[in-house]
């Protein structure tokens, strides 16, 4: 007696074209990895991969998600909220830990029989540290290393091509990169003719913790306030992209403008001072809280304190291919007249409304001037 093949996977199976053939591709790290395309089951290593994931596959961006890192849910829960309105059933998908901080399963992984696992590159040392590439290959389950975190503007592009080749949707792929490259473009454009580029200082997730002050070398963050026009405090302090200032390094520089990167945390920092910034925040809040963050003593008579020179901007816009328009915002807060006609909000809604399949909520941005 034939038994029927239970719904989801039937529409599973009419999602995707019958064939699938081994395709080799080189990776962010530098690996050339075999992997089944166009893949069908796919574990996120990072649930924040989805901000892509739902571009390729905008009618279904859970179709080929077989498991994912819960960290979406925790850091971004207005995004979360977004997707979970329009596919409930996301909810039930199997979670995983960090490979970092060691709570990623391998065991659970080789269950869910993925084509492939998508990897972070900040998490390539502890994977390949606890052996877990090795495990996931023994079980013929391939792991490509993608990046937006470490060196987003010179990763985010090759990063978007292979996922798009993963997933048989290059188009798609090409044409997220082209809008990036012209949003980017256009910043410089009109940054041509600047020659003064005011002394900014990024803080991430300020009030997260107690601690004072993380900060970005010359990459991430720090890289996006150079191509806006203006100069990162702390490129010659941190060697790397994500480290620590003091608060008399702070002081001393006394910055022209400041930064905080911010997020809903209260599920991973609950009641923390951190700023409340993501789709659908309160900007009134947002703004009280940033005004607090300046009262410690880091920011004791820095110029743009006095000036009011002072933003917050999503934290996740440092792990996303979004990157374009905290350029443009940290254009127009550095340089408001270059950038006059400008609205990154409109730039999110317009990427959002061709090819996202969910609205754009404001509340990516805030500033104590705005007040």
């Amino acid at each position: 007696m034939n038994t029927p093949l239970p719904t989801a996977f039937v529409a599973l199976m009419a999602a995707f074209p019958a064939w699938a053939e081994p395709l080799t591709v080189t990776d962010i790290a530098g690996r050339t990895v075999e992997v089944e395309v166009p893949a069908k089951r796919v574990i996120l290593g990072e649930g924040r991969q989805l901000y892509v994931v739902a571009a390729l596959d905008s009618d279904a961006p859970f179709q080929r998600v077989v498991g994912w890192r819960d960290d979406l849910k925790k850091n971004d829960p207005g995004t979360w909220a977004l997707y979970k309105d329009k596919w409930p059933e996301a909810d039930a998908l199997p979670t995983f830990g960090g490979m970092k901080d060691g709570t990623f399963d391998v065991e659970q992984a080789v269950t869910l029989k993925p084509d492939v696992v998508m990897m972070n590159l900040e998490a390539k040392a502890s994977t390949e540290e606890s052996g877990a590439v090795e495990k996931l290959a023994a079980a013929g389950i391939p792991v490509v290393y993608i990046d937006f975190r470490e060196k987003p503007m010179q990763n985010t592009e090759p990063s978007l091509r292979l996922m798009g080749q993963l997933f048989d949707r290059a188009q798609v792929a090409d044409e997220m990169i082209e809008f990036r490259a012209d949003v980017l473009s256009d910043a410089e454009d009109r940054l041509a003719d600047v020659t003064d580029r005011p002394t900014v200082f990024m803080e991430r997730a300020a009030g997260y913790s107690d601690d004072c002050c993380m900060s970005f070398g010359n990459e991430n963050f720090g890289r996006m306030v150079e191509l806006a026009g203006g100069t990162n405090m702390a490129k010659d302090i941190i060697p790397g992209t994500f480290g620590t200032v003091n608060p008399e390094q702070i002081i001393a520089a006394n910055p022209d403008q400041i930064v905080v990167t911010g997020g809903e945390w209260e599920a991973s920092s609950p009641g923390g001072a951190w700023v409340g910034m993501g789709p659908g925040s309160d900007p009134a809040l947002a703004r009280e809280k940033l005004a607090a963050l300046m009262q410690r003593p880091a920011f004791t008579g820095v110029k743009a304190v006095e000036d009011g020179e002072v933003h917050a901007i999503w934290h996740q816009f440092y792990n996303s291919p979004y990157q374009f328009a905290a350029v443009q915002q940290l254009g127009k807060w550095l340089h408001p007249e270059a950038f006059a006609d400008v609205d990154p909000d409109a730039t999110m809604k317009a990427f959002h409304e061709r090819f996202l399949p969910v609205a754009y909520e404001p509340g990516l941005f805030v500033s104590l001037s705005d007040q």
